[in-house]
């Protein structure tokens, strides 16, 4: 059967023959923690030759329950859903959270999956998984209900990086703190941004460092500061190194203006405005700050891109 890789309801699996491995979870980020999960579902699809599915959730639940202050996401949904296939999976159902799912009892919960999702085999959480109205089901609560409908349910540990477990809400506390090898860490790979490059006012290439301007407006912002950073045009196997800052500009800059990145090369770069980059960053150099004059901004840049390659080498 032909599936489609990804759906924001149930009834496209309906029909499904072959038996599906389904991993549950918001998995913001996908993590070194999320991506244990999910790979145990992967795995056993493959070994069954079934399908493996994960069931994630838009918009995240807290934008339901506390919207005045929802949180703050690492990656959006069409980035996660990429990284998701990247791993591994087949077709991932993107669910909206709505009044009516949330209010499922967590006893009824698998067997409302099952009656949308007839071929599915087993269930694939973290040990802290919680589901159903008023967050009251848990893993155990999937084990009963589970074995009641002839489910398996697997619930992966915590994983921990120096003794404390990896969650999305310690990567956002990294990230805002511009901890960015700690982010690194926690992901399992490089904290990543992507977008096409457009004109700027030129005042790079006026001192001497031109910049490469992407407009990216995360949900949960990197602290504002200047970072080392690799980059490339999107479908390249060729990456660049690059000295990117990403703040308000507090020197140039109007009060009123968002966050922007902006990258210079280190080296020379045929990239221009249009073209689509995909940047990697992989070290916090210093936090953002204001300078009395632009000779002063010019100086420290030329320290910053010192600084970097200096890392690059070490």
């Amino acid at each position: 059967m032909k599936f489609p890789t990804s759906i924001t309801d149930f009834q496209p699996l309906a029909d499904l023959k072959a038996q599906l491995h389904l991993a549950i979870g918001i998995f913001d980020g996908v993590h070194l923690g999320h991506q244990a999960v999910i790979e145990a579902a992967v795995l056993s699809a493959r070994r069954s030759q079934g399908v493996s599915a994960v069931l994630t959730f838009d918009p995240h639940p807290s934008r339901l329950f506390r919207p005045e202050n929802p949180t703050r996401l690492l990656m959006p949904i069409e980035t996660k859903v990429a990284k998701l296939h990247r791993i591994g999976v087949d077709c991932v159902i993107c669910k909206c959270f709505d009044p009516e799912f949330a209010a499922i009892p967590a006893e009824s919960f698998l067997g409302h999956l099952q009656s949308q999702l007839p071929a599915l085999k087993s269930i694939y959480v973290g040990e802290n998984f919680e589901f159903g109205k008023k967050r009251a089901g848990n893993v155990a609560t999937l084990v009963t209900t589970g074995r009641e409908l002839g489910l398996s349910v697997f619930s992966a540990d915590r994983i921990k990086h120096n003794g404390q477990p990896i969650s999305s809400t310690r990567i956002r506390e990294a990230l805002q703190a511009g901890r960015i090898e700690e982010v690194n860490d926690l992901l399992g790979y490089h904290y990543f941004s992507s977008g096409s490059v457009v004109a700027g006012a030129q005042l790079g290439r006026k001192i001497g460092f031109p910049t490469l301007n992407v407009p990216w407006s995360p949900e949960c912002l990197p602290r504002f500061g200047v970072y080392l950073v690799r980059f490339r045009a999107v479908g390249s196997s060729s990456w660049q190194d690059g000295v990117a800052n990403y703040g308000i500009k507090p020197t140039v800059a109007a009060a009123d203006q968002p966050p922007a990145l902006e990258i210079h090369a280190l080296n020379s770069t045929q990239l221009d405005t249009g073209d689509a980059l995909e940047v990697k960053w992989l070290h916090f150099i210093r936090p953002e700050q204001k300078f009395a004059s632009v000779d002063d901004l010019k100086a420290q840049i030329a320290k910053d891109c010192d600084h970097a390659r200096t890392l690059l080498g070490s």
